[in-house]
């Protein structure tokens, strides 16, 4: 049997690549062998750090029995969701219409054309809870296929019929005013869950985009409810067991709704995303806990999934040692164990480790749900603790690159380097945006991303829309804290083709390409899931290229773009967290920065951190000198009297110039003092 998996760059695949199971990757090949023996297809879709994907691969695609009936009655393919988005995403809507809901795996059977006529998530090895045995499902849907393929058929029929005769609604006329802004604030406070944080019940998702809107939306209007809701989700996700309290870094998801117990994978969009939202928490109210949280979470990125080509990897795993959570749960005893009876009782209270357990079999997750009254022996304690986990066995690592999680860490360690003054996280960013336009950009030859890479090859998946989006922002960011005005020229150059191609004539956007491989559907989605979508990413990059650069075609893009979040934000605001926060950088102008001055003054860099300290939403930020090869914002715009000068401006039209750092910083909502160290 050919072991087609072998060489995939998705570690998830090649997870599987030794199963009994006759494995084909997403293609024309698998497609055709399907038609040569008149069988369906058996669509698999996963990732490598999903825990019951583990759990059904050992129990069913590790089989003997089960490999030999699919491989008897069925074509496989097995699909990473991280490298085919809009593959995962056509099949998961089509998932949750069946069934209600969705998740991973997804096991979709799917005909010749790729219409799926049956859907679920995980299938046991036997029945159990209502759910059919994975063996007896795929006897049954081969028996129906075989003597009543015309049924099977006309079901493939509707079902993508259905899903092709749901649509958006009518974008507004324009962006969301702040009246809009304002509604959309007023659901999520009804939404909001007011004792434990955070919106909605279990599992509870880490509500990282609205998180991001709640903080500009607080900043533009000083919004007190608005604050309060952010700051407590932050607060409750920071103290529970779904952060993790030695080594920093957030888990995926909690399983409960009070953030005690996580799911406990951990990946690199989510740890990106709110590493940068609470880097805006500190630069808004200087919370020390937000300083804590930026410090660890970027420590854990650099140290757990930067690769050795400078990228970040996508994701840890879950599981160790074959259970889910091991290396981070813990009992009283091994606290004992480890720093003695009397720390060891002490560490127990301090982070909730109870005799009878938070999470498993006696084990409890770490909470540290207020900070220790002697911080040094909470130092010693923590890394006594840290270098007792490292000697348990480590969660493996998908270490693929993926080009929009990528873009979303770049944008946050070099915002956060340039606020907490650690040019290392600066370093961090500049090299993985070295690897992303060394590998991933123009590997064909064009202007085209490449969605993943591994060990320094790019993949063979064209990016998605996410990708241009995101990417866009990191390099925007790179612009704004070194000043290289290379990096704004490649995210201009990762616009022009998502405008070009992923367009979709009426504001929004395509997830794919208009050029690429034709699938069943042509995915388009304005929400958020668990990352921005991309719709939105590429809308809010927009806003700030054309505040950048003073081209105008990139606002209207924008503009259109984010006109169905006027429509949408204050009915769903939850899914359009990225929409709102765009749309408060439009509301507040943005504002643009310049700061003109010599190329050998020692001031300059009090100015520059001033400005990145601006609070006023999507505040863009240029810094150099005003010569005629300097970027648009700063031509012809001088320093008055050759002392440090700062032009605010909006739509590139400038306030009169001040040489007074305090009025800067007043100006633009700066806090004046408080600078990390």
């Amino acid at each position: 049997m050919p072991n087609r998996l072998a060489h995939s760059t998705s570690p998830y695949l090649q997870q599987h690549a030794d199963n009994p199971v006759d494995w084909f990757e997403w293609g024309d090949e698998a497609f055709a062998e399907a038609k040569r023996r008149d069988v369906p297809i058996f669509l698999s879709v996963g990732y490598s750090a999903c825990h019951w994907c583990h759990v059904m691969a050992h129990e069913s695609f590790e089989n003997d029995d089960v490999a030999r009936l699919l491989n008897e009655r069925f074509v496989s393919i097995k699909v990473d969701r991280e490298e085919r988005p809009d593959i995962d995403a056509i099949y998961m809507d089509a998932t949750v219409s069946l069934t209600g809901s969705g998740g991973w795996p997804m096991s979709v059977f799917i005909d010749h054309d790729g219409r799926p006529f049956y859907a679920g998530t995980y299938f046991p090895p036997e029945p159990r809870h209502g759910l059919p045995s994975f063996t007896q499902l795929i006897m049954g849907l081969s028996d129906a296929w075989t003597e009543r393929r015309e049924d099977v058929l006309a079901a493939g029929v509707r079902i993508i019929k259905a899903l092709e005769s749901r649509t958006l609604p009518e974008a507004g006329e324009r962006p969301p005013s702040t009246e809009e802004l304002a509604e959309a604030v007023a659901t999520l406070a009804e939404q909001f869950d007011r004792r434990s944080a955070g919106f909605g019940g279990a599992p509870k998702f880490p509500p990282s985009m609205v998180l991001e809107f709640l903080l500009r939306y607080a900043a533009l209007t000083g919004d007190a409810d608005a604050l309060r809701m952010a700051e407590e989700t932050l607060t409750a996700m920071a103290r529970g067991g779904m952060y993790d309290q030695l080594a920093g870094g957030f888990a995926r998801y909690s399983v409960d709704s009070r953030w005690v117990v996580p799911h406990f994978e951990k990946m690199l969009y989510d740890n990106a995303l709110l590493l940068r939202v609470y880097a805006h928490w500190w630069r808004l109210t200087g919370s020390g806990l937000a300083e804590r949280v930026v410090r660890q979470t970027a420590g854990f990125l650099l140290r757990e999934l930067r690769t050795p080509e400078g990228g970040f990897a996508a994701a840890l795993d879950a599981d160790s040692e074959g259970r889910e959570g091991a290396f981070y749960a813990w009992n009283p005893a091994q606290l004992i164990e480890v720093l003695g009876d009397d720390d060891g009782t002490w560490a127990a209270a301090t982070l909730s480790v109870t005799d009878e357990g938070t999470f498993e079999d006696g084990l409890s997750t770490l909470q540290l749900l207020r900070d220790p009254d002697d911080a040094a022996w909470w130092e010693r304690v923590r890394a006594a603790l840290l270098d007792a986990r490292e000697q348990r066995e480590r969660p493996g690592r998908d270490d693929k690159i993926v080009a929009s999680w990528n873009g979303l860490a770049i944008a946050a360690l070099a915002e956060a380097g340039a606020l907490f003054g650690e040019p290392e996280w600066i370093d961090a960013a500049a090299g993985a945006a070295d690897l992303l336009v060394a590998v991933h950009l123009g590997a064909e030859g064009d202007d085209r991303l490449v969605r993943t890479s591994r060990d320094g090859v790019a993949g063979s998946t064209a990016g998605v829309v996410d990708d241009y989006g995101c990417v866009a922002e990191g390099l925007q960011a790179l612009f704004q804290v070194t000043g290289d005005d290379s990096w704004l020229v490649l995210a201009g150059v990762c616009l022009d083709v998502a405008i070009q191609h992923f367009a979709d004539g009426d504001g929004g956007f395509y997830t794919t390409a208009d050029d690429a491989t034709g699938l069943v559907q042509r995915p388009r989605d304005p929400s958020d899931n668990a990352e921005p979508s991309g719709w939105m990413a590429v809308a809010n990059a927009c806003v700030t290229q054309g505040a950048l650069t003073g081209v105008p075609e990139y606002r209207s893009v924008a503009e259109r773009a984010l006109a169905l979040v006027s429509v949408l934000g204050a009915r769903s605001p939850r899914a359009m967290g990225w929409g709102l926060a765009a749309s408060t950088a439009l509301v507040a102008g943005p504002l643009e920065v310049a700061i003109v001055h010599a190329p050998d003054d020692s001031a300059a860099g009090d100015w520059w951190w001033t400005a990145l300290m601006g609070t006023s939403p999507g505040l863009v930020t240029a810094v150099g000198h005003a010569g005629d090869d300097a970027v648009p914002l700063l031509r012809d715009r001088p320093a008055v009297e050759g002392r440090p000068t700062a032009y605010v401006c909006q739509g590139f039209t400038c306030e009169r110039p001040t040489t007074d750092l305090s009025a800067l910083a007043e100006r633009i909502g700066a806090r004046s003092s408080g600078r990390a160290e």
